[in-house]
């Protein structure tokens, strides 16, 4: 099976090197030196990572062949796929690729449905997943226990216990007490006036 493991960004400094936006939960193991890597578009690849490296909390990689600025640059936006077992599992039983998770019907914990996941967004404070609700809308839903508690790859769905507001935002509640206060505040001081 084919897994997109990551996206190349700009070219970084003058000597090939590029930004990744990562897209797996395992870099260290999908662009490790010397991985053989398919691209999207396929006139682009396959290519070979030669280094990375972590740089301002980004990763930079550089690739056999590619020496230079202008090298790197024609690689921008250009996904970076891996061959992987379809059988193969995280070594923690707490993870979950990608794959395994695209596709589940998404559930209440009362069983009501909310839709399906579409995709996952790996960004830099946490991971979301991509719904397609029932009503067509896409909801981002933050892939943290406290809102996804269980994962069934057997039944192939996912319970979600979403704060108010996630999935309806007709539901959401302020969390400022911004408004109250100013409100006690006024009407404290008119207290204050008459004494």
């Amino acid at each position: 099976m084919q897994l997109v493991v990551a996206r190349i960004g700009r070219a970084h400094g003058i000597r090939g090197q590029v930004s990744v936006e990562v897209r797996t939960d395992e870099p260290e193991v999908r662009l490790a030196p010397g991985a053989v890597l398919m691209t999207d578009p396929p006139s682009a690849g396959p290519l070979t990572i030669a280094a990375g490296k972590v740089h301002s909390g980004r990763l930079l990689l550089s690739f056999e062949g590619v020496a230079d600025r202008n090298g790197a640059e024609a690689l921008r936006n250009v996904l970076l796929i891996a061959e992987v077992d379809p059988d193969e599992l995280p070594e923690d039983p707490e993870e979950f690729y990608d794959h395994q998770l695209v596709g589940l019907d998404v559930v209440l914990a009362d069983g009501t449905l909310v839709g399906e996941v579409r995709e996952i967004a790996h960004l830099p404070s946490q991971d979301l997943l991509i719904v397609r609700a029932e009503d067509g809308r896409e909801v981002m839903v933050p892939f943290v226990e406290e809102i996804v508690p269980e994962i069934d790859l057997e039944e192939q769905r996912m319970v979600i216990t979403p704060p108010p507001g996630l999935i309806d935002p007709e539901e959401a509640e302020v969390a400022s007490t911004r408004d109250a206060e100013a409100g006690a505040e006024a009407g404290g001081e008119s207290e204050g006036g008459t004494e």
